[in-house]
Order: C-alpha cells, then sequence, then structure tokens
C-alpha cells in the first residue's frame, strides 16, 4: 500500500491506518444493535422483550472484538521512519475510536440496571436522538476513509477530506441539542425520579458516543495538516 512519507518517497506496506477501517466495522455493528434492541425494548416495555438481553450479550462480543484488533494494531506497527502519521496521535485516536464503542456499551448496561418504562410522549423522540447518534456514527467511516486516502495519496484532496469532517462535527451539534431537550423535558416529567436517573444517563452515554466520534474527526484533521 502506497503511503505519503516525507523524504523517502512512496513505499509498499501493509498500512495501520487499514486496521482503523477494521476496527470502526465493529463500531458500526455496535451501533446497529442499540438500535435494535432499544426498538425492542421501548416498545415493548422493558425486559419483557426477550430480544434486548441477547443483543446486549451480542454488542458485549463486538466490543471484545474490537479490542482484540486495537491490540492488534497496536502491537504490529511499522518503525517510526515507516509510519504514515504522528505514532502518539495514532495511539490517541486508537483509544477515542475505542471510546465509542465503550460509551455504547455503557448506555445499554444503565438501561439494563433496572426494568424501566418509556412513557409513550417520550418513545418516538429517544428512537429519533438514537437514530441521529447512528448518523453520527456513520459518518466517521466517510471521514476516515478520507483519510486514509489521502495518506496513501490515492488522489483525494484535503479540502474534500475536510467537509467530511465538518459533516461529522455538524451531526455532532443536532446530537447534542436534541439530547439536551430530552434531558430537560426527563426533568420535568411527572416519571419516578429512578425513571428520569436512568434514561437521562442513557441519553448521556450515547452523547459520549456522538462527542467522542467528533474527536475522532478532530484528530483525523490534525492528520492530514500541513
Amino acid at each position: 500500500m502506497a503511503m505519503r512519507i516525507p523524504f523517502f518517497g512512496l513505499i509498499s506496506l501493509r498500512s495501520p491506518m487499514l486496521g482503523l477501517l477494521e476496527h470502526y466495522e465493529q463500531i458500526a455493528k455496535g451501533m446497529e444493535l442499540i438500535e435494535g434492541s432499544m426498538e425492542c425494548y421501548i416498545t415493548s416495555d422493558g425486559h419483557a422483550c426477550q430480544e434486548f438481553s441477547m443483543l446486549q450479550n451480542e454488542l458485549n462480543a463486538v466490543e471484545e472484538h474490537a479490542d482484540t484488533i486495537k491490540r492488534y494494531i497496536r502491537n504490529h506497527l511499522p518503525s517510526g521512519i515507516f509510519f504514515p502519521v504522528d505514532k502518539h496521535l495514532f495511539f490517541t485516536y486508537t483509544r477515542t475510536q475505542d471510546d465509542i464503542l465503550d460509551a455504547a456499551q455503557d448506555s445499554l448496561q444503565w438501561i439494563a440496571m433496572r426494568d424501566v418504562t418509556v412513557p409513550e410522549e417520550f418513545q418516538r423522540d429517544v428512537l429519533i436522538f438514537i437514530d441521529e447518534v447512528s448518523k453520527c456514527v456513520q459518518l466517521l467511516k466517510p471521514a476516515l476513509e478520507g483519510t486514509v486516502a489521502w495518506v496513501h495519496d490515492e488522489g483525494i484532496e484535503r479540502s474534500e477530506v475536510k467537509i467530511l469532517y465538518r459533516n461529522v462535527r455538524q451531526q455532532h451539534k443536532v446530537v447534542s441539542k436534541l439530547a439536551h431537550d430530552l434531558r430537560s423535558r426527563f426533568y420535568n416529567s411527572k416519571m419516578d425520579f429512578k425513571d428520569i436517573y436512568q434514561l437521562i444517563h442513557f441519553v448521556e452515554k450515547l452523547l459520549v458516543m456522538s462527542h467522542s466520534v467528533e474527536d475522532c474527526a478532530d484528530m483525523l484533521r490534525v492528520m492530514i495538516a500541513k
């Protein structure tokens, strides 16, 4: 794989950047599981949904597989002069991308802690919020792919990649506003405080997912900076 390397020209090596794409695919799977499990949970009155526990176990398996990929990437890095980006930045990025999946796992743990019924007045908006978080996660893929293509000198322009980062930031703003609105409505509802506390933490963990996606986009932007 051809890579941009100052002073040394182009060389053919297995790029560690490709490992980030493999790791991202596990994050995408995790987000799909959250969407499926929460739709089941909300419409089936909490743990009356048998599918929820199964999907939660699947998410745990996905997270373990993602950790395996992350360790492999870190343990098989090329020597310094052949590394396409700053190594410290690369390590920070892998950790931040992994944080997305950790937050996904935490979000379901909060919901699974005890049975909680999401009132009908909130059900649609909670599902919309989850969908917007999913869109944010999805937008990281083209941003990461564009970064890898630029680092590998595959003909993509820096300005094109920057647009992909901007898309992530704009979507995170959408998620942040929805999270704020939901938390405010939960606090002002007539739900039992335990339910309010639990649902707010669920929303906050999904917001952490979106925020980590934005952090990833910011670090990718640094990778292509002159």
